[in-house]
């Protein structure tokens, strides 16, 4: 193990922010420097060292990836970064994307903590992480590896989202010949437009995706499969084809005044203020500038809208969630090591606004222009396995601006998935077997287009899954890729 007494001599301490009214003023990652990977640099070797290297290490059961967390963790503490990005990216092709993004599934499941009041609180996986990865791109050890011979085997992959590229990286290195579709302009799917600037500058994408072009992976931007190619096309040139679509059908909220102006989707305001914060000339931008901002859903992409908000001059930020606000420490229902759901504070929420717990929105009320200027809200519990509205609770407030973000529903019907003629299960995602592939011979699916609505780890761990069900049905039964993950697995949750 790393330092025998570390938990019991170094208190738990992470990334450290940049002032709210320095970062207010531009679009870049809210760390200082040259990120948070540099930032973390002075602290980060004593943070490893807390690991204690455990005889059964939880935060295993926490990563779907299968992180080899307790070793690289031990050579931070050495000093050996070198060998440590060796075991990160044996089971990681992105760890720049997890260090910055995930939520640490990992942390919550370290045996530190069990009892923080003891242990000072779980190790900084997350940051040991994303430290050891942009300490490799800065010393150039993040380098090209193509394959040494070609199978002459041809896969397609639509999506260029975690899964996909995950699955892409993976099957060229194997030999095949893949082109990873996009239908945006630029490739990266919601890494590039649905995440905002400050969460993760797309800097960071680009140098990824150059080191896969190196390797041999074509990309090919601004085509609309299902419109501009077919599905049949896909087939008749390919040999395998990996739907990595992602879950992109936004859940809606139907009530009386819906149609009213100024009520967007999270994902058609997200995309457009990144291209906005890059130079690009955005049309009709939906912006939040001196309007009062409600926010509808909790989740992250709720406070990706709230900073992008804070950013462009919000008079007031609300953000609304129907459950009741968490606890900050864990629940006895939600014992060690699942993930438990508590009070989190982000970068978004520190930068300012108003978060209400357990209201649902009733309606919409309009203006004379037929625009959005209030909503109805009321109190809720939850009785009888639904949330009842308390009565005497109702209230208005102002919103300009509306924003859902209330999480996705599955894949988009029709187009390429018709085309296919691939099934769909109960809940509206693409049906797949034991090794991906689904109802259509040759055609498999990874991340959330299978798995519904999910976590970038979990993506990332279906897309190299998923190349090792089409590379070992490429080779007639035979591969040597790794498969962390069953399609059938699931987080540990109670």
């Amino acid at each position: 193990m790393a330092d025998p007494k570390g938990f019991l001599t170094t208190p738990r301490e992470g990334a450290h922010r940049r002032p709210v009214e320095e970062r207010l003023r531009d679009w870049n990652e809210v760390y200082p420097g040259e990120g948070i990977g540099t930032s973390l640099l002075p602290i980060i070797s004593k943070q490893a060292g807390r690991c204690m290297d455990c005889g059964i290490p939880f935060c295993h059961q926490g990563c779907p990836l299968g992180n080899l967390i307790p070793e690289w963790n031990d050579l931070v503490w050495r000093d050996d970064w070198r060998a440590a990005i060796e075991r990160l990216h044996a089971t990681n092709n992105f760890p720049e994307f997890t260090g910055r993004l995930c939520p640490a599934p990992c942390e919550t499941a370290c045996v530190l903590a069990i009892d923080e009041s003891i242990s000072g609180g779980s190790v900084t996986i997350k940051n040991v992480e994303v430290s050891i990865i942009d300490r490799a791109w800065a010393q150039g050890w993040v380098t090209p590896q193509p394959p040494e011979w070609l199978t002459g085997q041809r896969v397609a992959v639509v999506g260029s989202g975690p899964a996909g590229l995950a699955a892409a990286q993976q099957l060229t290195r194997a030999g095949h010949t893949v082109a990873v579709y996009e239908r945006a302009d630029k490739v990266g799917g919601l890494l590039r437009y649905g995440i905002p600037e400050f969460k993760m500058e797309k800097r960071v994408v680009d140098r990824r995706l150059d080191q896969m072009s190196r390797e041999g992976t074509i990309f090919r931007s601004g085509v609309n499969v299902g419109v501009d190619v077919t599905g049949q096309d896909l087939r008749a040139r390919y040999d395998a084809v990996v739907l990595a679509m992602g879950s992109t059908i936004p859940r809606d909220l139907p009530m009386p005044g819906r149609e009213l102006g100024g009520i967007h989707q999270a994902m058609e305001y997200l995309p457009q203020a990144n291209r906005a914060a890059h130079g690009e000339e955005v049309p009709g931008q939906i912006t939040a500038h001196g309007k009062n901002v409600v926010i509808i859903g909790g989740g992250d992409t709720g406070a990706d809208c709230l900073g992008t908000a804070h950013r462009q001059g919000a008079a007031n930020v609300v953000q609304l969630e129907i459950m009741p606000q968490p606890t900050e420490m864990r629940p006895l229902h939600q014992p060690w090591p699942t993930y438990p759901m508590l009070f989190r504070v982000s970068s978004a929420h520190e930068e300012g606004g108003e978060r209400k717990y357990a209201v649902s929105t009733t309606e919409f009320l309009g203006d004379d222009q037929g625009n959005v200027r209030a909503l109805r809200l009321v109190e809720v519990r939850f009785e009888n396995g639904r949330f009842e509205p308390v009565p005497n609770t109702e209230v208005e407030i102002p919103a300009e601006l509306v924003l859902l973000a209330m999480g996705f529903v599955g894949p988009e019907r029709g187009g390429l998935l018709e085309q296919l003629e691939v099934e769909l299960d109960e809940r509206g995602n693409i049906k797949r077997d034991t090794s991906y592939m689904t109802n259509v011979e040759g055609v498999f699916v990874a991340g959330d287009a299978g798995r519904g609505q999910s976590l970038i780890v979990w993506a990332i761990a279906e897309g190299r899954a998923c190349a090792a069900g089409v590379d070992a049905w490429l080779r007639e039964g035979q591969t040597s890729l790794p498969a962390p993950i069953k399609p059938t697995d699931r987080p540990l949750v109670v």
